[in-house]
């Protein structure tokens, strides 16, 4: 690699850390026989795949160039960092070159805003021709779409992308206009109703597109962001939202204090929130409220629920339905379909529960096993919490634990 790509590849592989938005589940696979790549379900780079493969994948910008001033993006106009751009050849180039050499298995491309929006798409839809049709590389290709880009140009990098997305950023009109004065909510939900209604018309099915929205920057609560997130679900706009803590990179008036901490506890009880929505059929107005409003941090949205909800409990695990089971604290979607294959063939109790690797560590609170049911903890929400969230002796509490999230909430 020639020295001044690898000075561009540091730069830009480095503007593009702070975007999340980069999860292929649910894309298709489309191999071609004589093609080069091919699309998994299982996703993709710097992330695990349901069989827990790690998955490689070349993240980078077009160019960290931008003639916006979004207040909480490293690479705003007004701050003085080393810049660069690659021209969409060389990006196809290095991209093959990679895959050639085992080093990445697809592409996330994203950009700062050059010259124009209609220039930038311009640009990155050159990339993805270039490897395409001259490269014949059928693998997985992720695009960020630029806001406020021509609809025309949509279309095409739709046509030849296998993932789009775009960041919302931001969960509000006013944050977006205190912040990001270049954009507003109908500028930054343009490419995704564009791209949905392309996708709708030629497949008759939605596009899996992503976002990410930054938790802390703005004063916006948990209830406010989940029920954005629903309504973006239920439009059939995503697949995925994907939740940011704020990391301060920018000394900014109107931005928490370059001191403070990124909110990691905050992400991780929105994720597992979020799960419950795509999921388990929760409504966002079932885990929080606007009197309500923000998630707890000692204990996850599924057990706070049914502590609110306990004339719901408990729950007997032999007539129970798979809906109710999988509202149980700690039960998820496989735990009840091995309680219900089981008890098919004999009551369930406590012990044949341990046998089916259940976990009860919450559960055993909120269910009976043939009538039977735990004594030592009343059915109160006081005694429940300090239940749930008394220390083990010589446990250490780890904040980036991602058990919930993927896990038997």
């Amino acid at each position: 690699m020639k020295k001044d790509i690898y000075a561009k590849m540091q730069i830009l592989s480095d503007s593009a850390k702070y975007d999340v938005s980069c999860s292929s589940s649910g894309s298709e696979n489309n191999y071609k026989t004589g093609e080069l790549g091919a699309t998994h379900n299982s996703g993709i780079c710097h992330t695990f795949s349901a069989d827990g493969r790690c998955i490689s994948l070349l993240k980078v910008l077009l160019t960290n160039y931008c003639i916006y001033d979004c207040a909480y993006c490293i690479n705003r106009a007004s701050n003085d960092i080393p810049r660069a751009a690659f021209s969409p050849r060389e990006l196809a180039d290095i991209t093959i070159n990679f895959y050639k050499r085992n080093y990445i298995e697809g592409l996330f491309l994203s950009s700062g805003i050059i010259e124009s929006e209609n220039r930038t798409m311009e640009m990155m839809l050159r990339v993805l021709e270039i490897l395409r049709f001259e490269y014949k590389f059928n693998g997985y290709i992720h695009v960020k779409l630029i806001p406020g880009s021509d609809g025309a140009l949509i279309d095409k990098v739709v046509r030849l992308a296998s993932r789009v997305s775009s960041n919302i950023e931001l969960p509000s009109d006013a944050s977006l206009k205190l912040l990001a004065p270049n954009k507003t909510k109908e500028k930054v939900l343009q490419p995704l109703k564009l791209a949905r209604d392309l996708s709708l018309e030629r497949t008759n099915k939605p596009i899996g597109m992503s976002t990410q929205l930054i938790v802390g920057a703005t004063p916006e609560s948990d209830f406010d962001i989940l029920k954005l997130s629903s309504v973006l679900y239920d439009k059939a706009l995503l697949k995925r939202v994907y939740y940011s803590a704020y990391i301060p990179v920018n000394d900014d008036k109107n931005l928490p204090a370059l001191v403070n901490k990124p909110p990691l506890l905050r992400e991780h009880r929105l994720y597992q929130a979020d799960w419950l929505l795509r999921f388990y059929g929760f409504g966002y107005d079932e885990l929080l409220s606007q009197e309500r409003p923000h998630l707890d941090e000692a204990l996850d949205p599924k057990t706070i629920w049914a502590m609110q909800n306990l004339h719901l409990f408990p729950v007997e695990i032999n007539s129970a339905s798979k809906e109710e089971l999988i509202r149980i604290p700690g039960i998820g979607i496989r735990g009840a379909h091995k309680i219900l294959s089981a008890r098919r063939f004999q009551r369930l109790t406590f012990e044949d529960l341990s046998k089916l690797k259940i976990s009860l560590k919450r559960a055993r609170y909120f269910i009976t096993c043939h009538r039977e049911f735990q004594k030592e903890v009343p059915l109160y929400e006081e005694t429940l919490r300090r239940a749930l969230t008394a220390p083990k002796k010589g446990y250490m509490p780890n904040l980036f634990d991602v058990s919930g999230i993927t896990g038997e909430l």
